[in-house]
């Protein structure tokens, strides 16, 4: 039996194996997908495991997308170019890190027909997902990349990848068409992002890559003030089908019953 998990901390919210067994289930395959809060200390171990043929594809959530990249052996030129692992799988005895993030943020942009071509974008946090967001929004010809994390060092560091983002202090607030959150603040009921909404105006438009809950508090103000709005599931899902494809040589179907399955 083929064995796959999803690892991070925290890790409980994830729906990845609700949708990976979905498939499994579906394409009549012997394997089971798990998921599993680890610390830093276990991230070698875990490698090795993938090494010895126990563990047959990982996916990496925050915040182990990057801490992850020293213990693996090759990168794809996507997980070179954003330093962010979240897909790992042994090759000809290789464990290689792959990165589905900005195919999965680009095909969940473009299924919306939002183009983001010319825009001004926000996009607050510097770590996990932001860099393949940034890669993404790049190739599709975005105008303008603003970078606010509240540890301003984190945004230094991805300016170095990233020569053309611009950083805004934590709090401010430049003119923008779209914003994009790109941090845990909203996965907790009694955290909050600060944002003065009625000073954004309206007509923007507010994506969000937390997709459970299905409606955080940044996205129900934002549609408060008039603004559009979309959470982080389809990216989620679509990330998700082209690990599943790396894993299994099969691309999964995504249908109804796929979306109503992550809710």
């Amino acid at each position: 039996m083929k064995n796959f998990l999803v690892i991070g901390n925290p890790i409980e919210h994830s729906l990845s194996p609700k949708l990976h067994n979905y498939w499994i289930k579906i394409n009549n395959l012997n394997a089971i997908y798990n998921k599993k809060k680890l610390e830093i200390s276990e991230l070698e171990i875990l490698i090795k495991d993938v090494r010895e043929r126990k563990i047959d594809g990982i996916n990496v959530t925050v915040p182990f997308k990057n801490n992850i990249i020293p213990f693996l052996d090759k990168l794809s030129s996507e997980a070179e170019k954003t330093q962010s692992v979240n897909t790992i799988y042994l090759k000809d005895d290789i464990v290689v890190g792959h990165n589905t993030d900005i195919e999965g943020f680009e095909l969940a942009i473009k299924n919306i027909k939002y183009d983001v071509t010319g825009k001004k974008v926000l996009l607050l946090g510097a770590g996990g997902v932001s860099p393949s967001i940034v890669l993404a929004l790049s190739k599709m010809r975005a105008n303008k990349i603003f970078i606010s994390n509240r540890t301003q060092s984190k945004a230094e560091n991805l300016k170095k990848i990233f020569k053309e983002i611009e950083i805004v202090e934590w709090g401010a607030i430049p003119n923008f068409d779209m914003i994009i959150n790109a941090t845990s603040l909203g996965l907790k009921d009694d955290e909050n992002i600060n944002i003065d909404y009625s000073k954004v105006g309206s007509g923007k438009f507010f994506y969000d890559v937390i997709y459970n809950p299905s409606e955080t508090k940044f996205l129900k103000s934002a549609k408060k003030n008039g603004n559009k709005t979309e959470n982080g599931k389809k990216m989620f899902i679509y990330q998700a089908q082209a690990s599943f494809k790396i894993w299994n040589s099969l691309e999964p179907i995504i249908d109804e019953k796929v979306m109503e399955l992550v809710n």
